[in-house]
């Protein structure tokens, strides 16, 4: 293992454990705040097609309030992350609606699956021909710091999607949504690890100054 591996590695541990420790309450209440700054955005309110996680039922920003706000905005489209065949790699997949939404099973770490079809067609994939590129990503992960680094969970879903997918189309804002206890001094990064647009927290918007050119 890497030094960098390593350190990864031992930063996961400490803030699963960190995490860990706050309330259902403490969660829910920083996650309110982080999703009315998300929604005041004016790159948000511009996009159309949004990519949002289905959160984890503890340790992570609530994201089902904003889920529920862009499907029930008609001059939006919501696509979710679903991880497809045994490579392991991850796609973003249409979620129509609430009913849809509600008709999910749960799958890895009890987030709701996607199914491969809705009412008899199959799911419209961000990576179609006949779809329009993805204008953002709301992004998870499990630390940041203020230079815009983020560390993920160590399977590297987001980071190999952003490259294959800016390979052929323009690459989407990245929106890391982040508790307060997830902002940390520095996040160890590879070269191949992306950095954010933008980090909400509950107290502020840290961004690179490329927010009003969306």
């Amino acid at each position: 293992m890497s030094i960098l591996q390593a350190n990864k590695k031992a930063l996961r541990r400490a803030m699963a454990s960190k995490l860990r420790e706050l309330s259902p309450s403490t969660i829910q209440a920083q996650s309110e705040a982080i999703i009315a700054q998300v929604l005041a955005m004016p790159a948000f309110q511009r996009c159309k097609n949004i990519s949002c996680y289905l959160s984890m039922p503890t340790g992570e920003v609530d994201t089902s309030p904003i889920v529920a706000n862009i499907l029930r905005d008609s001059g939006k489209s919501l696509f979710v992350p679903s991880i497809t065949g045994g490579d392991g790699r991850m796609d973003f997949v249409r979620l129509y609606d609430e009913e849809d939404l509600r008709a999910m099973p749960a799958g890895l770490w009890g987030i709701p699956e996607p199914t491969q079809e809705w009412r008899g067609q199959r799911r419209q994939s961000v990576q179609d021909a006949s779809c329009e590129a993805l204008d953002m990503i709301l992004v998870p992960g499990v630390a940041f710091d203020r230079s815009l680094s983020r560390l993920g969970h160590g399977k590297g879903f987001y980071d190999r999607f952003i490259t294959s997918y800016a390979a052929s189309r323009p690459r989407p804002f990245l929106v890391a949504l982040a508790l307060g206890q997830q902002l940390v001094d520095e996040v160890p990064i590879a070269e191949h690890d992306w950095k954010m647009d933008v980090i909400v927290t509950p107290e502020e918007v840290i961004e690179t100054g490329l927010e009003n050119s969306f």
